[in-house]
Formats: structure tokens, C-alpha cells, sequence
């Protein structure tokens, strides 16, 4: 089992990897935000339509009814190895023309990772007070924009990407997506172009003589400078919403993700395009009390008995929320995409309505 000691060289060692890979780069904006979201297995293009839309189809934020609305969130992932978190506002600016700005915070980091690499001397001697820690941490900030016309709303955001492995390396990203949503009696459509312009990150290695030194006694290549493209992602997805009777309502989505970066182990796989389906339900009593449920993440393995033979396998996730008034709190279970190992993590998520005070 990993810690965060068996981390340590393993990180730096991963530095020529962000450096040069081209295909899952920025995987941990791939993670997603939003307890409601991950119960549903990540299909939301279609029906998102709250402070989360900033990040899901920034074209959902029309829909925000109050003048300011915020999200958060918070989830320990890999065993507690690596903390997840989220920061959302989004602000109406002009609610007849339901134009609104919004504003993403997230943060994906390994905090106090041991640093071991000056603990042995030029003499083979070990000095323990060597020791030091270090994060490696990715963060990105998106700003967006959003506002429907006739009927149809559209929406997009500028993200700034910056990504630190201690002292080691760090990057900086830049890159935009457009995200639109349509409605027809009980009917959604929705579609996010992610990286729509192509994302660059340029990677900075900046590493001592000394820590030079031990990469090259061990065998392993001395990171440089580089840039790491992320290629363009489209997500289309439409969901049905229909109230059941006077009490239960009832919507259930469908979302394809088609990734342009090369073959994928996913559901359909090509050179070219790979498709990769993700369906979430979701019920409701009175809108106060949700239970949704979701499957995705379809890989391919080769089955351990018989390593010719390969099967299929899947990613379910669960999850509930809760709705009292201007306040939401939503709650999921999810594997995180980890489908070979069960490792669920728990997540919570908050929203919160922010009206005005009434003047008497």
C-alpha cells in the first residue's frame, strides 16, 4: 500500500512524465465537482443548473434564480492519501436577460511528503534532520460567463492552470470551454466543448546540482523544461425530467464524453475519437429529499484466472441530498474511476443561496 514516504521519490520521479505525456494530462480536472454530480456517475451537461455548472456546462448557470450563490466541497481520496477540494460563486447580472458571471477554485494536492533525497551523504552517512517535506499540488481558477438567448443558453469560462511539485517543477496552463443547454417541455440538451482551444501547460524544472546528481546515480532521467497539451474534450448528454405525481419527480441523464487524445481503454476506442458513456438517475421527494445513482467508467481487463479472456467492468456510484431551504447539502459514494480496487471515497458537498436583506 502506497503512504506518502513511498511518495516521495515516486512524485519527483513523475516530473518527466508531466513533462513529456500528452494523453490524460490535466487528468484532475477530469475529477469533477459536486456530490450530486459524482452520485450520478458525472452526467450533467444536460441538467446542471447550479453553482456547479461553472465547472459541468457553464451554460447551466443561467438557471441560478438567486443574486449570488455559492458551492463547496471537500474529499479525502486514495485512502487519505491526497485531499480534494472546491470553491464556486456565481453572481446574476441581470436576471431579465439571466446573464451571470461565476468563479472556480480547485485544488487537487499531496500535503508533507517526505523529502529524502538529501538525507544520505557524499560519504553514504545518513543524517535524519535531512529530511524535509514538500507538496505536490494542482490548482486551476476558472472565470465564466454565461447568459440565454431565446431559450437557449450559452456559456463559457477561461481557466488558469497552475501545477507545483514542491520545488522541483511547477506549471503554468491556460485554456477555455463553451458549454450550451437547450429545454423543450421536459427535454434537455446540453454540450460542453472542455479545452475547446487546446490547454498548454509549460513545465519549469528547476533542480539543484546535488538532486541532479541523484538522479543521474540512479539511473533515472534528469526532468527538463517542456510543454504538456490537453486536446479537446466534447460532452454531449440529454436527460428527461418528469414529476411522477404530486410528490416524486424523476430525471434520469445520459452523457457521452468523446476524447480526442489518442485510444482509451473506455466503451468505444479509436486512434481518433473515444467514447466513453456515463448515465445517472436521479428521484426526489417534494424536492427536499434526493437518492440518485450512476454508472460509468467502462474498462476493459483481462481476467485473472485466464489472461486471454478479457471482461468488462464498470464504476457504480451512489449517493443522497438533502434541500431545506436556501441551504443544499448533498452527500455521494464513488470509486473515483478506480474500478479495479475497491477504494470508495465519501463526498460532501454544499450549496447555499445568498438573497438579498428585504428593507422594510
Amino acid at each position: 500500500m502506497f503512504n506518502k514516504t513511498g511518495f516521495s521519490l515516486l512524485i519527483i520521479l513523475g516530473i518527466v512524465t508531466h513533462l513529456k505525456a500528452q494523453k490524460y494530462s490535466n487528468e484532475y480536472l477530469s475529477i469533477g465537482v459536486g456530490a450530486r454530480a459524482h452520485a450520478m456517475s458525472g452526467a450533467q451537461v444536460a441538467s446542471v443548473q447550479d453553482v456547479y455548472a461553472n465547472y459541468w456546462n457553464p451554460a447551466g448557470l443561467t438557471a441560478v434564480e438567486t443574486p449570488i450563490q455559492i458551492g463547496a466541497m471537500h474529499a479525502n481520496l486514495y485512502s487519505g492519501i491526497a485531499s480534494y477540494d472546491y470553491l464556486g460563486v456565481v453572481k446574476s447580472l441581470n436576471p431579465s436577460k439571466k446573464s451571470v458571471i461565476g468563479l472556480n477554485i480547485i485544488r487537487l494536492g499531496i500535503d508533507n511528503i517526505p523529502y529524502t533525497l538529501n538525507m544520505v551523504g557524499a560519504d553514504g552517512s545518513i543524517d535524519y534532520n535531512k529530511v524535509t517535506q514538500f507538496s505536490a499540488a494542482d490548482y486551476a481558477v476558472f472565470m465564466t460567463y454565461a447568459q440565454q438567448y431565446k431559450g437557449l443558453s450559452i456559456g463559457a469560462n477561461v481557466k488558469v492552470v497552475r501545477r507545483v511539485i514542491g520545488t522541483f517543477a511547477g506549471a503554468w496552463g491556460f485554456g477555455t470551454d463553451l458549454g450550451i443547454q437547450y429545454q423543450k417541455n421536459n427535454w434537455r440538451f446540453g454540450a460542453m466543448f472542455r479545452d475547446i482551444t487546446t490547454t498548454y501547460n509549460a513545465w519549469t524544472a528547476t533542480l539543484t546540482e546535488q538532486e541532479k546528481t541523484v538522479f543521474a546515480s540512479t539511473n533515472n532521467a534528469i526532468p527538463k523544461s517542456s510543454v504538456e497539451i490537453t486536446r479537446p474534450t466534447l460532452l454531449l448528454g440529454t436527460a428527461y425530467q418528469k414529476p411522477l405525481n404530486e410528490q416524486i419527480g424523476f430525471l434520469t441523464e445520459l452523457n457521452l464524453e468523446l476524447t480526442t487524445d489518442g485510444k482509451r481503454n473506455v466503451l468505444i476506442s479509436s486512434n481518433a475519437v473515444s467514447v466513453s458513456p456515463r448515465l445517472g438517475i436521479e428521484a426526489d421527494f417534494k424536492k427536499i429529499v434526493f437518492l440518485r445513482a450512476g454508472v460509468g467508467n467502462f474498462q476493459q481487463f483481462k481476467n485473472e484466472l485466464d489472461p486471454t479472456k478479457k471482461e468488462w467492468a464498470f464504476q457504480p456510484n451512489m449517493g443522497l441530498g438533502l434541500h431545506l431551504g436556501n441551504i443544499a447539502i448533498d452527500y455521494a459514494l464513488t470509486n473515483l474511476g478506480n474500478v479495479a480496487q475497491i477504494n470508495y471515497s465519501h463526498i460532501f458537498s454544499l450549496r447555499y443561496n445568498l438573497k438579498p436583506k428585504v428593507r422594510v
